[in-house]
C-alpha cells in the first residue's frame, strides 16, 4: 500500500524540469573575490533559479567580451568600461546587464621597497599587463593627473596569473589589480620579506562603475527569462555570501584550492564593499545613476580617444535585474 500510494504521488508530481545549462566566464582567476559565484554555485542558489551553472575563469575584461561575443559562454564578469569601449568602437553586440562595482577599485601594486609611492615618476618603469586590461584604458588618464608622461611606460605583456609573481620577484616594477586583491597578494609578498603599497586610481578622481555582469544582445532579445533568472541567482548569492562569509568561503575553496581560506575571507569582504554599500542602497542593487554613468563615459571616452558620438545607455540593459522587474 505504502509503495502504491509512493507511486501515485511521483505521478502527480510529474517530470521534474529539466534545468538550463549556462556558462560563465568571469573576469579574472578565481580569487576571494568570485566566492559568491561558486560558493553559490556549490549552495544550490543557481539551481534554485533552474540554473545548472558552470563556472570558469576569465582573462581581463577585454578577452571576456571578445569571447563572449564570438559565443564562447552565455554570460560574463568583465569591466564596464570595456563594454562601452567596445560597443562604441566596434559595435560589438555585448551589452551590461547588472552592475557590480559601484566604483573603481582599479590600482598599481608597487612594492614598498621600490621607493615608488604615487603615479609620478613613473616613467621607464615596468608595468605588467594582460590583452584588453581596464587598468590600460584609463592609465593614461591617470598619468596625465599625476604629471606622468604614460607615453614612456614600458608595458610588459603576461598572463595573469604570472602578475604578482613578477611583482614579488622585482621583474616589475608595478603591477594592476584591483585593490580587493591586496590581502593575498600582500601575504605572498611578505612570504620573502617585502609588502605592497597600493595606488588606487580613484584617489585622482576615478569614481567610476567598474565590474559588471554581461551577455549578449541576443540573450537578452530571446531570452529575458533566462537573464533574469540568472541575475536572480547572481544577487542572490552576493547577499548570501554578505550574510555567510565563512560558508561561502568554504565551499568556495572546495571548488578552488589553490586559495587559502583567510586570502578568501578577505578578498570576498573587500568586494562586497564595492557591490552592496551606500550607492547601490540608493540606485538598486545592480542599478545605475545616470549622473556616475556619464561620468564613466566621460572617461573611457576620453582614455580611448573615442570620437564617435554614443550614447552610454546603448551598451546597458539593467531592466531585467530583480528590484527593476519587482521580483
Amino acid at each position: 500500500m505504502a509503495a502504491a500510494v509512493a507511486v501515485l504521488a511521483l505521478a502527480l508530481q510529474g517530470p521534474a524540469q529539466a534545468l538550463d545549462d549556462v556558462h560563465l566566464q568571469t573576469d579574472w582567476i578565481p580569487s576571494g573575490e568570485h566566492a559568491m559565484y561558486y560558493g553559490g554555485w556549490s549552495k544550490g542558489i543557481f539551481e534554485d533559479h533552474g540554473i545548472n551553472i558552470t563556472i570558469t575563469r576569465g582573462y581581463g575584461s577585454g578577452d571576456t567580451v571578445t569571447k563572449l561575443a564570438g559565443g564562447a559562454f552565455d554570460f560574463g564578469v568583465a569591466d564596464f568600461g570595456a563594454v562601452l569601449a567596445a560597443r562604441a568602437k566596434s559595435e560589438i553586440p555585448v551589452k551590461t546587464i547588472g552592475i557590480l562595482y559601484t566604483h573603481s577599485p582599479h590600482s598599481l601594486f608597487v612594492l614598498e621597497s621600490s621607493g615608488i609611492t604615487d603615479f609620478k615618476g613613473l616613467e621607464g618603469k615596468r608595468i605588467g599587463i594582460t590583452p584588453g586590461n581596464s587598468h590600460r584604458l584609463y592609465f593614461p588618464k591617470v598619468a596625465e593627473r599625476a604629471g606622468t608622461d604614460a607615453s614612456q611606460i614600458r608595458w610588459v605583456n603576461t598572463d595573469g596569473a604570472t602578475m604578482a609573481p613578477l611583482l614579488i620577484q622585482k621583474k616589475l616594477d608595478a603591477a594592476p589589480f584591483y585593490s580587493i586583491h591586496y590581502y593575498y597578494q600582500n601575504k605572498a609578498a611578505q612570504a620573502v620579506g617585502e609588502s605592497i603599497r597600493v595606488l588606487p586610481f580613484e584617489k585622482v578622481g576615478f569614481a567610476i562603475y567598474a565590474a559588471s555582469l554581461v551577455t549578449t544582445d541576443e540573450m537578452i532579445e530571446e531570452n529575458p527569462d533566462l537573464v533574469k533568472r540568472f541575475l536572480a541567482a547572481v544577487y542572490e548569492s552576493f547577499e548570501w555570501a554578505k550574510e555567510n562569509p565563512e560558508e561561502a568561503c568554504r565551499l568556495h575553496t572546495e571548488r578552488v584550492p589553490e586559495v587559502a581560506m583567510d586570502d578568501c575571507l578577505g578578498s570576498l569582504e573587500a568586494t562586497l564593499g564595492f557591490v552592496i554599500n551606500e550607492h547601490s542602497e540608493k540606485t538598486g542593487l545592480g542599478q545605475y545613476d545616470p549622473e556616475r554613468l556619464a561620468f564613466t563615459w566621460e572617461v573611457v571616452k576620453e582614455a580611448q580617444e573615442i570620437e564617435t558620438d554614443f550614447d552610454p545607455t546603448e551598451a546597458l540593459d539593467t531592466s531585467l535585474v530583480p528590484s527593476a522587474v519587482g521580483n
